[in-house]
């Protein structure tokens, strides 16, 4: 007989789980909480050295919720998806506010907080107060719909519902920490998006996927959209003393909340851009090789114009939207990655 699905997948866990993950040491609900969120559509060997840094520079809620939101988007630059460090913040002053900066026990409490879904919360209920609560991230959606031939696309609402339905119904009566821990290495190490090692898997017996001979069928894959190209400029001002002009963008939207260099929409405002918006003399315009920067849904093509001032450092004061940094400074700034990486170059 086929033991249970949640006995196979810890007996797995035991022997080939991964159990060194700098977020599996000392674990509180704060370590579970920025792992979590930082793992949100990124892999683990990215997020690590992110994570280290991370917990060096704020080890706790009442660190994070005292540093300034740009020193925040600082550290988070190249991981992508800054909505995600915004919510942290966001998250931490409520549960210093709240909370008395603990995590709440409660699942709904969780779920209320900025940035915290129902799986995360599930996570952080079963890895760090060891209460029976189901997840459905990425790779547990994948190996649920596989084990369970569940056919559909599972970002469609009731595909996602019975994939709620199945893990709830799976479920162990104790182990909870170590069974969560055990679907999201099953999902990343053998039930894998592409080529799954299915003759290592503990679950081939009972997985319909795999008893059918059509793993590569289950999920199903989201529907392909046309990506769009779209169209920006930058212009990178440099005073006669090296300083360079940024701009933080606003709060929402792509890289909400980055210093980036100020964009015009064609080469024809360049001049008028400078002069009149920003108050920038320039002295020599260099078109730099354009930049294509992908996103989820869009590819971005930049097209950055390299201005030499005649100007000292100009303070300009637009609210403090705009400011002049050595680049030294500027790379100490929350930067969306093209903008990081052309300072680093100009350096």
């Amino acid at each position: 007989m086929v033991p249970p699905f949640h006995e196979q997948l810890i007996n797995w866990y035991d022997t080939h789980g991964r159990k060194d993950l700098p977020w599996q040491h000392d674990i509180t609900p704060y370590h579970v909480w920025l792992s979590e969120i930082m793992l949100q559509q990124t892999q683990v060997s990215t997020v690590i050295p992110y994570y280290l840094r991370f917990i060096t520079q704020y080890g706790d809620i009442t660190a994070l919720a005292s540093a300034k939101l740009d020193d925040i988007l600082s550290l988070w630059t190249g991981l992508g998806y800054y909505a995600r460090a915004r919510n942290l913040h966001k998250t931490a002053n409520i549960l210093v506010k709240q909370h008395h900066a603990e995590m709440p026990f409660s699942i709904d409490e969780l779920v209320a907080l900025p940035g915290i879904g129902r799986s995360t919360a599930g996570a952080i209920m079963a890895l760090a107060h060891h209460q029976n609560h189901p997840i459905l991230d990425g790779n547990v959606k994948r190996v649920l719909a596989r084990y369970a031939g569940i056919s559909g696309w599972p970002g469609k609402k009731p595909v996602e519902q019975k994939l709620w339905k199945i893990a709830e119904s799976l479920l162990p009566d104790e182990r909870i920490a170590n069974y969560t821990q055990a679907q999201m290495d099953l999902g990343a190490t053998i039930c894998k998006r592409n080529k799954p090692l299915c003759l290592q898997c503990p679950l081939n017996e009972d997985c319909k996927a795999f008893l059918l001979g059509k793993t590569e069928l289950f999920p199903t894959s989201k529907p392909k959209k046309e990506i769009s190209i779209r169209q920006t400029h930058w212009l990178i001002a440099q005073s006669i003393n090296g300083e360079i002009l940024l701009e933080q963008r606003p709060a929402s939207g792509i890289w909400g909340g980055l210093w980036s260099f100020p964009e015009f929409d064609n080469s024809t405002e360049l001049t008028f851009f400078s002069q009149e918006k920003l108050e920038v003399n320039p002295q020599e315009i260099q078109q730099q090789k354009q930049i294509r920067h992908a996103f989820t849904h869009f590819k971005l093509d930049i097209t950055p114009y390299l201005v030499h001032s005649s100007d000292i450092y100009q303070k300009i004061d637009h609210n403090k939207i705009f400011d002049w940094y050595t680049i030294r400074d500027a790379l100490q700034l929350g930067l969306p990655a093209p903008v990081k990486a052309f300072l680093t170059l100009l350096e």
